[in-house]
């Protein structure tokens, strides 16, 4: 059906020239000579299209003296309008001139079947990008185009089997139908890629630097063997890259070839290229207009003469001199690099030509998209003051701050045309919240924590004036506490942060895979900081704490402890401790984004030292540090690496004992946040216990963790789309393959019980040993969640101590990683 119209089509013009004149008088050989003059026009077989549409596109009106060839070329426009199938043509005695056309159906419906590959909104574009919509006339030629244009589109993604056919379905009132039916087939896998002409890199290296590949391991999630042509000339431009970022700056690509297999499933590639010889960086000069900032953009400029040419750092110059001038309101400096090949003695010179164009001010500051927090917090973050000049690094910086806030999902921070002033702009913020706070009261259960009831009432952005409040009542099988926390980051308009906070607390380590004792803990404190520049911070504290600490097991490790502050008179079996604790706290932030940071790394620090005149004389030195690494340019894969490391140790003698870190203040290890796939607090030294045993005295070993005084960790992750989610969810979900490492020791510990145990043996081992580290690998899904974060894990020990508990799965409600 479709070819009889598509012939039917192309035989239309012929038939506008072999035209059969009736009655009508005769013309000369040529045609040239007068046929008749045209008395009244008529035309049959209109349905959609008016009489007046068909007259206008004719050269010829009623009057007329007309020969063969202007009713030939009549024919020709009436035709070329695209509306009909087939024109024809006749004149009666009377000189009545008759227009029989037949009308091109109107298409009513565009369907698609078979396609997977591509998506229904993407081939809806293509086509209606070419006329074939709903509501136009149906071309058949260019219906035929388009079939072939859409077979060679998937050819382009390396489908060379895909076949598109086109069913017409004809319906009353010169209407149809049409079916785009695909056959998309199989991507074709790249069996073999060879590069011919390399000599100084070996194949191997080379196709390393491919996404296309003819063979990937199982390890690399961003490698194919698909062959995609998009993505083929991208490689060749990495090749490209390759070779003039290590000082080939005449390496050429010769030529390319794809062959298909027989079977079309397959391809072969061909790349041959030509090396050239390397060159160095001889010298580089500013040019151009630079209003006085030559010598210092000079001196910028991270080149070193006689170093090997380096494109991408070429590149990366002309970024930095172009954003030094964008510091000074030349918003739109061209930076171009000009260089100067000497071949004969292999080397470059490079003029830096600056453009600076128009200096640009910023006439006010805009904030878009914000219903709960105050413009007061979105602006002290903006470094872009109204009525300065616009600067880049201003901007730059005013969207890290925004984003390190953690109360938005997005932020974008633009200059735009105000229409009044071509050398002014309005810098527009446009924010999308999110979430910062929560009303909670219920009952829940966690995989540590058992049966859980809790009410709080926390917000980040309290009140949308950026502080960080929350009163919190929470209950569990080992931990009874209520909190009253309140931190204000701006407590005075430099920056300087003030945050006070009381709490009561009941904790049962017993119930916590600790060693049973428990330590009712009450207090206070305030703390004070102040930002030393835009990323680095310091933060000082101090907190008076009251413990009373009941002693219901007593191990081996802690009775010195309790033998030093412990009153013999005393029948209670408890002590109270009050300890008035010091501490300052630094950190430097260079994360792009305060949740799910995907670039950039964070340090933190803290120094805790209980003061002279506390009950018991102690200091606790932590630290970590984190580092994001994005694969790619959309930063969908992230390579994250943290680690952690705590010491803590006592001060000064009490009773002629040197002093220790009091046993509750501890480092624990395992869980959700270091360790996972081990129980929480489950990994460290155990409580050991006097023994007895047929008249030798010594020791007995149980699974109960006492802790340590020191403390190491780590994790490597990979970040990965998260699997079932369109775009847009980054923000709120976020997917890591990660591997898990970490020890705990105590360095008091007193080796010579490892002679002397009883009983549990299997649980004894050197406990002041940092080498007893254990590894752990999963995954994990956290979920930005209204209620807050909600993090899953599924993880496996590979590495372990006999005694330490473990875990396939946990969940978690209130961290983030």
């Amino acid at each position: 059906m479709f070819n009889s119209f598509l012939k039917r089509g192309l035989l239309a013009v012929c038939i506008a020239n072999a035209l059969c004149f009736c009655n009508s008088a005769s013309a000369g050989a040529d045609g040239s000579e007068p046929v008749m003059q045209i008395t009244d026009i008529k035309v049959k077989g209109l349905y959609r299209v008016t009489k007046g549409a068909v007259l206008l596109a004719m050269p010829i009106q009623v009057g007329d003296v007309v020969t063969k060839d202007d009713i030939s070329v009549s024919l020709k426009k009436i035709y070329a309008t695209h509306n009909f199938d087939s024109v024809d043509a006749y004149i009666n005695e009377n000189g009545v001139l008759t227009i029989d056309v037949k009308e091109r159906p109107t298409i009513v419906n565009l369907t698609f079947a078979g396609n997977d590959a591509i998506k229904t909104d993407q081939i809806t574009e293509i086509i209606n990008s070419q006329g074939v919509k709903v509501g136009e006339t149906l071309n058949v030629i260019k219906l035929k185009e388009l079939e072939a244009s859409l077979e060679d589109y998937y050819h382009s993604m390396g489908r060379y089997q895909a076949k598109v056919n086109t069913i017409l379905v004809y319906l009353p009132r010169n209407r149809v139908d049409v079916k785009f039916n695909f056959v998309e087939g199989v991507n074709a896998k790249i069996e073999q890629i060879n590069i011919v002409g390399n000599k100084v890199f070996p194949e191997e290296k080379l196709i390393g630097q491919f996404e296309l590949r003819d063979s990937v391991p199982w390890w690399n999630f961003i490698a194919s063997r698909n062959f995609y042509s998009q993505r083929f000339n991208g490689d060749l431009e990495t090749l490209r890259s390759y070779y003039m970022n290590r000082g080939y700056v005449r390496f050429n690509v010769e030529s390319t070839r794809v062959e298909v297999t027989p079977d079309r499933k397959g391809v072969y590639v061909s790349i041959a290229v030509k090396e050239g010889e390397q060159y160095k960086l001889n010298d580089f000069h500013i040019i151009g207009e630079t209003y006085g900032h030559a010598e210092e953009m000079q001196r910028i400029v991270p080149l070193e003469k006689g170093d090997i040419y380096n494109a991408a750092q070429v590149s990366h110059a002309e970024e930095i001199l172009a954003n030094y001038m964008g510091k000074f309101g030349y918003a739109y400096t061209k930076v171009k690099a000009i260089t100067d090949i000497d071949d004969d003695n292999r080397i470059v010179n490079i003029n830096f030509h600056v453009e600076p164009g128009r200096r640009i001010y910023v006439t006010n500051v805009r904030i878009v998209g914000n219903s709960i927090t105050t413009d007061e917090v979105i602006r002290r973050e903006i470094r872009q003051m109204d009525g300065t000049w616009l600067s880049n690094e201003a901007i730059n910086v005013s969207k890290t701050r925004l984003n390190q806030l953690g109360f938005f999902e997005s932020v974008e921070v633009e200059p735009k045309k105000t229409g009044m002033d071509p050398d002014s702009v309005e810098l527009v913020t446009t924010i999308k919240e999110r979430p910062t706070g929560s009303i909670k009261a219920g009952v829940g259960f966690g995989t540590e924590t058992g049966l859980t009831l809790n009410g709080e009432i926390s917000q980040d952005n309290f009140l949308g004036y950026g502080g960080k409040a929350s009163l919190g009542i929470n209950t569990n099988k080992y931990d009874r506490k209520i909190e009253l926390t309140y931190n204000e980051p701006y407590f005075t308009i430099d920056g300087v942060s003030l945050g006070e906070n009381i709490f009561y607390e009941k904790f049962k380590a017993g119930d916590a895979n600790l060693v049973d004792y428990t330590n009712i803990r009450w207090g206070g404190g305030f703390n004070i900081g102040y930002p030393l520049d835009e990323n680095n911070f310091i933060k000082y504290g101090f907190s008076y704490i009251n413990n009373k600490l009941s002693q219901t097991n007593s191990f081996v490790q802690i009775q010195k402890f309790w033998d030093m502050y412990s009153d013999d008179d005393s029948s209670s079996n408890s002590i109270v401790f009050q300890n008035y604790v010091g501490s300052v706290t630094y950190v430097r932030n260079y994360l792009d984004r305060g949740v799910f940071p995907t670039e950039g790394n964070k340090q933190w620090s803290n120094v805790s030292v209980a003061v002279p005149g506390s009950d018991t004389q102690y200091y606790k030195l932590t630290a970590d540090t984190t580092h994001f690494w994005p694969i790619d340019k959309d930063h969908d894969y992230v390579i994250n690496f943290r680690a952690m490391a705590g010491y803590g140790n006592g001060y000064g003698t009490k009773r002629g004992f040197d002093q220790v870190l009091p046993f509750f203040e501890n480092f624990y290890l395992g869980g959700d946040e270091w360790m996972r796939g081990f129980k929480y607090n489950s990994i460290g030294p155990r409580a050991l216990y006097d023994y007895s045993l047929l008249g030798n005295n010594g020791v007995i070993a149980t699974r109960d963790v006492v802790g340590g005084n020191a403390v190491v960790a780590g994790s490597l992750q990979l970040v990965v789309p998260t699997p079932f989610t369109s775009e847009g969810y980054d923000t709120k979900l976020r997917t890591t393959l990660f591997v898990d490492a970490g020890t705990l020791w105590d360095t008091t510990f007193d080796d010579s019980y490892l002679k002397q145990c009883l009983g549990n043996c299997d649980y004894l081992y050197d406990y002041s040993d940092p080498n007893n580290i254990r590894v752990s690998y999963g995954v994990s899904l956290v979920w930005m969640s209204p209620m807050g974060p909600i993090g899953f894990t599924i993880a496996e020990p590979i590495k372990k101590k006999t005694g330490d508990r473990t875990e396939f799965f946990s969940f978690t409600l209130g961290r983030t990683f």
